[in-house]
């Protein structure tokens, strides 16, 4: 614009309602006890970089600190120190700084606006399960901030490193009731319990925060917290007088490696003995044996002993490993059923399986457990021998002390049942029965899985199906509302594997009932021009519960959805649908959807909503 030239009229009409912001402030304060606080507003609305324009000084002990630079910049450069790639969530007036401070780092942090923060959550959750690094979401306060802790709590109950920024009142107006003026604390306080909780009352307080919450949500693997009211976030380090001398440097250890729980040896001694005192074993491993393929197989071999799985454990050694019998519990297989009641020795590695009546019964088994969490030794199930260590280290350590077991016959029984087990369920993948079984779409969607494909499951019956149809492989990654088992999640997390893994095939298996939940957010995936697959099992029903009603003798109700054409929906978006109702169409379909590359593809497949999801006995009963 040249020097003397009217300003556009949107830059008008902005500066305008600027302006009445900053009148309804000051009238609101001044109304009250707290006009004082209007120089706290003021500041808030002022830029950070007119307010500072002429300090250029560096910091005493933070050399490479400018004195100009604001919590929100301070903030952001820690985000870029840590190798954050990737920040997800939704502006607001009260994180207005933070959002600033990213868009003048565009250069090394994407910012991933979603169209609710759940999603944003999600989104992080669903990056640390796929990375096992930090996942990172922002939101304003009050409203902003509750609605991000579904998300939260998937991550706290699986174990996702996340870290979750949310913006604040300024500090004159907490405990006001001034708007959006929640106790995000408070509200946090067990979402974060035994990692981190804070709210942040300056740029030199970030310093001295910032490194320690992001280390314990990586060391203990959880959800830390950091909240900003909003004056907090534009204040620059020079008008900051929180700092503690030039002789102290505030938080400075920003690097954190991986610690490797080194299990005791004489732990692993009565382990071993224990173990080859047993005659019938099995092992139970779960997501803490990611990673220990090798070594979980290899004690398999050596003790002839089934190898059970729960459902985030689904990728530690492949579904058609003639050691694993598959899942266990509400969604397993009667192989691990029956492994789980035949055993006299139980070897639980990196897992606490929440379906109790499915582990061995009191008196008839002795049982190992090992997990680098002491706290989940012995939580689902008494335990002999608990080792504090990592699955891995620890069973790399075990292995040589362990003898073979010459006596297979209890593996081969297992293994018969496995095998009838398999038949029955290759009877309904391919059924030509209509309407059409969602086990024939689970079953192709596997087929065209590709060997390093990141796959998401919702929560629901298309859990069930999932579980019992898809076979995955150690180079494969999943991720689901595991412990926490929430509807929604499938489509934010496929997001994020496609966000943090671009050139991997990226798929999500839901249901209508959770996707609908937060199906925005595939508006989000069309905005990133991001090639994930959503494969919806269609029912109109939130069948899972209907189930459940009916195994309570209760008559479903409240349970029927009002029909979406999901086709129709993804085009609206810009993306892509294709609709199957057929057991011939499936194919079809989900291979036009597999060619999309440039946008996100959904494949609407309409199936029984009576489909059956027992209990394993039950289930292969009725297939």
């Amino acid at each position: 614009m040249n020097p003397g030239e009217p300003p556009p009229e949107n830059e008008r009409s902005a500066r305008s309602s600027g302006s009445s912001r900053r009148e309804f402030l000051g009238q609101t304060i001044r109304g009250g006890a707290l006009f004082a606080a209007t120089t706290v507003l003021g500041n808030e609305l002022r830029s950070p970089e007119n307010r500072a324009e002429s300090q250029t000084n560096d910091l005493p002990g933070n050399p490479s600190s400018d004195a100009r630079a604001t919590t929100a910049d301070l903030l952001v450069e820690k985000l870029v120190e840590w190798g954050v790639s990737v920040v997800f969530g939704l502006p607001g007036d009260k994180n207005a700084w933070i959002l600033n401070a990213l868009r003048r780092r565009q250069d090394k942090i994407q910012f991933i606006l979603v169209r609710h923060e759940e999603g944003a959550a999600f989104m992080a959750s669903g990056y640390a399960k796929y990375t096992g690094k930090l996942g990172v979401c922002v939101s304003t306060a009050g409203p902003g901030a509750v609605h991000l802790l579904n998300g939260l709590y998937d991550a706290k109950f699986d174990g996702a490193p996340v870290l979750a920024i949310t913006g604040a009142p300024p500090r004159a107006l907490l405990g006001t009731r001034f708007t959006q003026g929640a106790d995000t604390i408070s509200l946090y306080d067990d979402v974060t319990s035994g990692i981190y909780n804070e709210l942040v009352t300056g740029p030199y307080h970030l310093l001295s925060v910032a490194d320690t919450a992001r280390r314990a949500a990586l060391a203990r693997r959880g959800v830390a917290h950091l909240s900003f009211p909003i004056d907090v976030q534009a204040k620059a380090l020079a008008d900051d007088d929180e700092s503690l001398g030039s002789d102290v440097q505030h938080g400075a250890a920003s690097t954190w490696v991986p610690q490797i729980e080194v299990p005791p040896p004489d732990a692993v001694r009565a382990a071993a003995d224990l173990v080859n005192a047993g005659r019938r074993t099995v092992l139970l491993v779960g997501q803490g044996a990611l990673g220990a393929t090798v070594e979980v197989e290899a004690v398999a071999e050596r003790r002839a002993a089934p190898v059970v799985k729960a459902f985030l454990g689904k990728t530690v050694i492949a579904d058609s490993s003639p050691y694993t019998t598959g899942g266990i519990g509400e969604l397993g297989t009667t192989a691990s059923s029956a492994a789980m009641r035949g055993c006299d020795t139980l070897l639980i590695a990196g897992s606490t399986m929440p379906w109790l009546h499915y582990y061995p019964k009191p008196g008839q088994a002795r049982i190992v457990q090992i997990d680098r969490d002491p706290t989940r030794l012995g939580l689902r199930v008494a335990v002999d021998i608990p080792i504090v260590g990592d699955v891995r280290r620890t069973l790399m350590d075990l292995l040589p002390l362990l003898e073979p077991q010459s006596d297979r016959t209890f593996f081969e029984q297992i293994r018969a049942k496995m095998s009838d087990w398999n038949q029955a369920l290759q009877r309904i993948e391919t059924s030509s029965k209509l309407p059409l079984q969602p086990q024939v779409v689970a079953r192709q969607v596997s087929e065209l899985l590709a060997p390093d494909a990141l796959v998401s499951f919702d929560c629901g019956s298309n859990t069930f199906f999932a579980a019992r149809h898809i076979s995955m492989v150690p180079t494969q990654k999943l991720a689901v509302g595991g412990n926490f088992s929430t509807m929604a999640p499938g489509l934010p997390f496929a997001i994020a594997a496609q966000i943090a893994y671009p050139d991997r095939q990226c798929v999500a298996f839901v249901g209508d009932g959770g996707f609908t939940m937060l199906m925005g957010e595939f508006a989000t995936a069309v905005k990133y021009k991001l090639p994930i697959k959503v494969v919806v099992l269609k029912n109109n029903h939130y069948s899972r519960i209907d189930s459940e009603n009916i195994a309570l003798g209760i008559p479903p109700f409240g349970t029927e959805l009002q029909p979406i054409d999901f086709v129709r929906f993804a085009e609206a978006c810009g993306g892509v649908g294709f609709a199957c109702a057929r057991p011939e169409e499936v194919r079809p379909a989900l291979e036009a959807a597999w060619r999309i590359v440039d946008r996100p593809a959904l494949v609407e497949a309409t199936v029984d909503n009576d489909a059956d999801v027992s209990p394993p006995d039950v289930y292969l009963s009725r297939i």
